[in-house]
């Protein structure tokens, strides 16, 4: 279940958009001030979150400032103002939607299934791209590796090497298998496979804890550690 905090002085349209979310299959908190806004969204993990911007003591502009950089969920200004420059400043600092007041709660609800839906296919191929077994992590969109938490420093055919193994982890691959994966029809030869594995274990654990031989045939990365 998602869950949305909703941030707004006025209770009575907070509780009104809580109730419509709620009936749509929402978790939501409530929250009347930025202050409180601000404890909750660092405290807690949301999906979204809908942020009023005219409020006393601490507009939704001061707590979009202070807490997009530590967290990662759609925000959907809510504001009276309608003038161009105030948008484009909502958006400057992080704001990832603004929908002006009055509004139709069926508008709002469309727009907050449409951001938590872009936001799960992100995450989804994020998720694709990332590869962990043991204390081996890499992310193959961005070509990075570390092990515990520490960034390994890769040529760019040792990391496809290395993503080319992790994402077959656990089969047997020939020597030949491996070359024309990797290296395809670019210049070289079988030996070089060889290679770069001695080069990639060095980085790596400077074993075969990850990266067994298979005598006769060629690698292996391992599936489960011992």
């Amino acid at each position: 279940m998602e869950k949305v905090l909703i941030v707004d002085d006025e209770n009575d349209i907070a509780e009104l958009i809580s109730d419509v979310l709620t009936d749509e299959g929402f978790e939501t908190v409530i929250k009347n001030n930025g202050e409180d806004a601000v404890k909750a969204a660092t405290e807690d993990s949301f999906d979204l979150i809908i942020l009023d911007i005219m409020m006393p003591k601490m507009n939704g502009t001061e707590v979009c400032n202070q807490i997009r950089d530590k967290v990662n969920c759609p925000i959907i200004f809510v504001t009276a103002k309608t003038h161009l420059i105030d948008k484009l400043v909502g958006f400057e600092i992080g704001a990832d939607d603004y929908i002006t007041k009055p509004f139709t709660i069926e508008e709002l609800v469309a727009r907050v299934k449409a951001h938590i839906r872009r936001n799960n296919r992100q995450y989804k191929n994020i998720d694709k791209n990332i590869i962990t077994i043991g204390e081996i992590k890499i992310n193959k969109e961005n070509y990075e590796v570390w092990k515990n938490d520490k960034p390994v420093e890769l040529s760019t055919r040792e990391f496809e090497l290395l993503s080319y193994l992790m994402t077959n982890a656990g089969i047997a691959l020939s020597k030949d298998q491996i070359f024309d994966a990797v290296w395809g029809s670019s210049y070289g030869e079988i030996g070089t496979v060889a290679v770069h594995i001695k080069s990639l274990r060095k980085k790596l654990d400077n074993d075969e804890k990850y990266i067994k031989t298979i005598w006769g045939l060629g690698y292996k990365f391992v599936k489960v550690l011992d």
